[in-house]
């Protein structure tokens, strides 16, 4: 929980890098709330009410997840902008899946200090 708890502390924070495991976490976390949401919204008495919860939490990790996004991109030396690839049906995520997955540049980058050190 602390990684997910650290992105939401960086809530708008665009420049710098993330570690993978900090992405991954971040984005393990937010599916996770979402099935167990999702599940809860099936529930004829209180259905309603959790899908607005739902709606919510969505627009309210919108920005974080983002952030993070950009900031991963950034410990692999790419700019933010790679992330309109998700804009292209199929092919642009799995662009992003695979530079996630990448492991980020040793040293410092054009982004700033290694993560890791």
């Amino acid at each position: 929980m602390g990684w997910y708890f650290s992105v939401l502390k960086k809530y708008a924070v665009f420049s710098g890098r993330a570690r993978r495991k900090e992405f991954w976490m971040f984005f393990l976390f937010n599916f996770l709330i979402g099935i167990v949401l999702g599940i809860l919204s099936k529930i004829p008495a209180v259905g309603t009410v959790i899908y607005g919860l739902s709606v919510l939490y969505s627009l309210a990790v919108l920005i974080p997840g983002l952030a993070v996004s950009v900031r991963r991109l950034h410990d692999t030396n790419r700019s933010g902008f790679f992330l309109f690839f998700a804009l292209i049906p199929l092919v642009g995520a799995i662009i992003l899946i695979v530079f996630a997955a990448k492991e980020g540049t040793s040293g410092n980058n054009n982004y700033g200090p290694n993560p890791k050190a």
